[in-house]
């Protein structure tokens, strides 16, 4: 890497430290939540954060966007909700002293840096593929024009795993979008009680940003330059081919356990992620560690289980987990 990248890399690593602190000051916990969204942003990905209500989701995203100084929209997704609610619309307006009538186009909450789809599985297709093209192609297009999204752009989508009732599951090709899955799980004890402490005393907690826009896309173009060796892209490309059940690198158990492996974008997001992960440690180059660190996120939402695997309680990372530790090397296991 350039003698620039890696002033910028330990910068990152520096600003990563304070961001953590001031994220920690309304956040209880959660540090791998907090890291992982952030790998995400740096790779220029969208992250789906599954957990149960009242774990701080939304409050999470909102406090990032602060700690980041981007521009944020949170969208409440409702079976009622029409693409036109989220990318903008042509309004009819009138001049009062001429009477000339004329469209303007109204703005989206789609346009702002860091997009907050609240319950993204609650909104019929037709909404949630206005949502795809924004995330695929940074754009959106109303009527005959393309109009470009701010730059740079997240979608950081939630998702409740306990009720199904009235949603529209994703798409598998939509899921593929997404870079993680971050599961949001349930506070430690300690956390808890800190968490109502907090929430049940005075408090005007104020976030300094650490980072703003422009920062991010220069760091961004940073982690892409970080250097991977051969054998840790051939590490990358094995693991995802393995998930898939009707490839000959499958082991006995994804053939019986996985209906659908991952596609191509795996590797891809694995590579990406991995490079993310070794610059927030201060690192110019990703390891074959680094792809094991991010292996769940990248690949849980990527692999889907037979009937069979369901019955028996199998889950994905348990997949994850059982390829990782079959393919990958000994001192680099640690899920």
């Amino acid at each position: 890497m350039a003698n620039e990248d890696q002033q910028a890399v330990e910068r990152l690593q520096q600003v990563y430290g304070r961001m953590k602190e001031e994220v920690g000051r309304v956040i209880v916990g959660q540090n791998e939540v907090v890291e992982q969204t952030l790998m995400a942003i740096f790779c220029r990905g969208h992250a789906l954060l599954v957990g149960v209500p009242g774990l701080a989701k939304t409050l999470l995203v909102s406090t990032l966007s602060k700690a980041l100084e981007l521009s944020f929209k949170r969208i409440q997704f409702t079976p009622d909700l029409m693409p036109a609610d989220i990318t903008g619309t042509d309004v009819l307006e009138v001049n009062p002293e001429t009477g000339h009538r004329s469209f303007r186009f109204v703005h989206g909450p789609l346009f702002a840096n860091l997009v907050l789809a609240d319950e993204i599985n609650r909104t019929p297709p037709k909404t949630q593929a206005a949502l795809l093209e924004a995330m695929q192609e940074h754009h959106v297009t109303v009527g005959e024009h393309t109009l470009h999204l701010p730059n740079p752009f997240f979608v950081l989508a939630t998702q409740n795993p306990i009720e199904q009732e009235g949603t529209y599951p994703l798409p598998e090709a939509q899921l593929d979008r997404f870079l993680f899955n971050i599961v949001v799980d349930y506070p430690t004890a300690e956390d808890e009680r800190e968490i109502i402490r907090r929430v049940t005393s005075p408090s005007d907690v104020e976030v300094t940003p650490s980072l703003n826009a422009e920062e991010i896309v220069r760091l961004q173009a940073v982690v892409r330059r970080v250097p991977v060796g051969d054998h840790v892209i051939d590490f990358a490309a094995k693991l995802a081919r393995a998930t898939r059940p009707k490839s000959d690198e499958a082991p006995d158990f994804v053939r019986e356990m996985v209906g659908w492996g991952a596609g191509p974008r795996a590797g891809i997001s694995l590579i990406s992620a991995a490079k993310a992960h070794a610059v927030l440690r201060g690192r110019f180059h990703a390891t074959t560690a680094d792809v094991v660190a991010i292996a769940k996120p990248v690949l849980r939402h990527r692999v889907i289980t037979t009937f069979n695997a369901e019955a028996a309680g199998i889950t994905t990372d348990d997949i994850i987990r059982r390829l990782v530790e079959a393919l990958a090397p000994k001192s680099d296991i640690v899920l």
